[in-house]
């Protein structure tokens, strides 16, 4: 079953509840996206596998700890999922990036493929799949479908902001994916927005309406 972590850190908390305010402009909120992916990116790799390596320090030799196991890549959902890329990979810099590309149908709300390049390798590493909103669910659900279709068996899925709905869909379709949320809000409204929200997050990061 997938296991569900909301972050409960108070710097992740504070940034986020500081960028739900409205007033708040594009440098800003991109560079904060940014700030907060990084965060929760150091809580999400906590169970990450180590390996003893031997290396010499100026005094000695000795047995270090080093990561081991499966390398990682860093998988956006077009285009707000880009707005977290670079604050990942200012922890794991060595990381490979694909890019999904979706957009939901306004009348069905439903997720239309548009793009997907993968690292070649990429059934071999962990990989994250990152979007700052899981609203409905519905993309994320078919993003990490496509991953699966490709022969990707390790997955996780990041995001800034949840609805219970999103949550909830994402387990039913994926139980195998865990899920690393930096904030589970009230519900989606009828427009499928999520309540409190920041509104839309594309918008948002590239300043565009």
């Amino acid at each position: 079953m997938a296991k569900v972590q909301v972050m409960d850190h108070p710097l992740i908390q504070h940034k986020i509840n500081y960028i739900r305010r409205e007033e708040v402009g594009s440098k800003e909120f991109r560079e904060i996206v940014g700030e907060i992916a990084s965060l929760m990116c150091y809580e999400a790799m906590r169970n990450l596998k180590l390996q003893d390596v031997t290396i010499k320090t100026p005094i000695c030799e000795m047995t270090a700890k080093e990561l081991g196991g499966k390398k990682l890549a860093v998988v956006p959902i077009l285009r707000a999922g880009l707005g977290m890329v670079d604050g990942i990979l200012n922890m794991i810099p060595a990381a490979k990036v694909g890019h999904i590309g979706l957009y939901r149908d306004p009348d069905t709300f439903e997720p239309i493929e548009y793009y997907c390049k993968l690292p070649s390798d990429c059934e071999e590493r962990e990989v994250f799949v990152v979007d700052p909103m899981l609203a409905t669910g519905g993309s994320s659900v078919a993003a990490l479908q496509m991953l699966k279709n490709k022969g990707v068996k390790n997955i996780r899925f990041m995001c800034i902001i949840a609805a219970p709905e999103g949550v909830e869909r994402m387990i039913k379709a994926h139980p195998d994916v865990d899920l690393y949320i930096g904030a589970l809000d009230e519900c989606l409204n009828e427009h499928k927005y999520i309540v409190p929200g920041l509104g839309d997050a594309g918008d948002r990061i590239f300043g565009t309406k």
